[in-house]
């Protein structure tokens, strides 16, 4: 294999240090609230960009525009950005109201001490449905601590399981970026990521309800009272996980979810249609950062490639990890390391997708178990970094209500997570891949 040209690697490199250095210097030393998000990403990636421009001078400007185009008009990308916006309207559409609803109703027929296992399926389901892990950590957290304060179960514990049952969709939702991105970037159709998936987290989610059953068990806890609840708002939501998992196109089962929650939610007078066709436009937006890092990057990686930075990665990578399994561990961790690099697990995921692509093409590794490494082990990072979204924003939220926790305190108590890291290299290592990488492929194209 050829060795490739380092230098080429640089741009990459110029915009991981420059994201996490700033990163640091906003949350560590300055004390900034949210600190790895007040970092402009868009602009990081813009000055990565100019450098991968200014590679190359055998290379004149028009031609390296070329390059960009193609990379940015490949059919993957056009595709997740659609998909993108589409998932964004969703969530505009149905609000969280509608959310709270099936938290609100699961508790108020639960019995006390299966109160936490319940709140860790709540999460799961919602973020399931809403493709959010921040949106369901934001909704859920509140309910958590109240019943940690109400019951006598433990805040941490409550919290800990909110946040693990958010990655739980956030890895397996149809309408997840982290799904769209994965999917999209291997060519993988997603009722086969998700098949794939579910039989690593089944597994890891059941290990982890025993293990907050066990604790639950041995707490000294009180009855609690659920809040109000309305059932009708949940059949988006329902509506939309029924046809990803009979495998309808992902399209169709957003403009269905779309739909429903629009006529669902003027029907039964919970917004009016100026609020409605806003609640659209917001979501929309709220999905712009996301789109034009996927831009970025994909006309960043076209220079990359060009310039053999992909190539010199590849061989390092193959000198390292030897053999088809080691060589997804070595996905898994190359998305890992970039999402430690960004705190952002669907950036993660858009900026590993190309080089995953040719090592999963170099090793016979099929798209659809590429896509699930990448999801999951971005998603099993995500999960811990103490400065990722997910953990600072638990934190304010329970910080709000009164109850001071630390990311240590809430990671401990974050089984799923570590569950599901156990489960993915036992798959990865013990159970044998079916399928084949041409069938694989052929598959994902006929899908989409």
């Amino acid at each position: 294999m050829k060795k490739g040209n380092v230098w080429a690697l640089l741009p990459i490199g110029i915009f991981i240090v420059l994201y996490l250095t700033l990163g640091i210097i906003f949350e560590y030393v300055m004390k900034i609230s949210m600190g790895f998000y007040s970092v402009p990403i868009v602009v990081i990636f813009l000055i990565a960009l100019l450098c991968a421009t200014l590679q190359n001078r055998k290379m004149n400007f028009e031609r390296k525009l070329a390059l960009m185009g193609e990379g940015v008009g490949d059919k993957n990308i056009v595709t997740m950005l659609i998909i993108f916006l589409l998932a964004g309207i969703f969530v505009g559409v149905v609000g969280r109201d509608s959310a709270a609803s099936v938290a609100h109703f699961v508790l108020s027929l639960t019995p006390p001490r299966l109160a936490v296992c319940m709140l860790f399926l709540i999460s799961s389901f919602i973020s399931t449905a809403m493709g959010t892990s921040v949106g369901t950590i934001t909704l859920i957290t509140p309910i958590a601590v109240s019943m940690a304060e109400v019951s006598g179960f433990s805040a941490a514990l409550c919290v800990g399981t909110v946040v693990g049952g958010a990655m739980f969709g956030d890895n397996l939702s149809f309408i997840s970026d982290t799904t769209i991105a994965a999917c999209n970037g291997q060519g993988c159709a997603m009722k086969d990521k998700f098949r794939t998936n579910f039989a690593i987290v089944l597994p890891a989610a059941i290990v982890t309800l025993a293990l907050i059953a066990i604790l639950s068990f041995e707490a000294d806890i009180t009855p609690m009272e659920g809040g109000e609840y309305d059932l009708v708002q949940v059949i988006p939501y329902l509506l939309v996980l029924a046809c990803g998992v009979i495998g309808i196109n992902v399209f169709i089962t957003l403009i269905v979810g779309i739909l429903s929650g629009s006529i669902i939610m003027l029907a039964t007078g919970s917004v009016t249609l100026p609020t409605l066709l806003s609640g659209m436009g917001q979501g929309a937006a709220g999905m712009f950062e996301t789109s034009m890092v996927a831009i970025l990057v994909a006309a960043l990686c076209a220079l990359v490639r060009e310039g053999g930075g992909f190539e010199a990665l590849l061989y390092g990578i193959r000198r390292l990890f030897r053999g088809k399994r080691a060589c997804q561990l070595g996905i898994g961790l190359l998305v890992g390391l970039m999402d430690i690099a960004t705190a952002n697990n669907t950036v993660a995921i858009v900026m590993a997708n190309p080089i995953a692509s040719e090592m999963a093409s170099d090793y016979g590794i099929t798209s659809r178990k590429t896509a699930s490494i990448l999801d999951t082990f971005s998603c099993i990072f995500q999960g811990f970094l103490p400065y990722g979204a997910q953990m600072l924003v638990a934190l304010s939220v329970a910080g709000g209500l009164g109850v001071t926790l630390t990311a240590f305190e809430v990671i401990v108590h974050m089984f799923y997570p570590m569950m599901l890291l156990l489960s993915s290299l036992v798959f990865m290592f013990l159970v044998p891949e079916r399928g084949n990488l041409k069938k694989s492929r052929q598959t994902a194209e006929e899908a989409q």
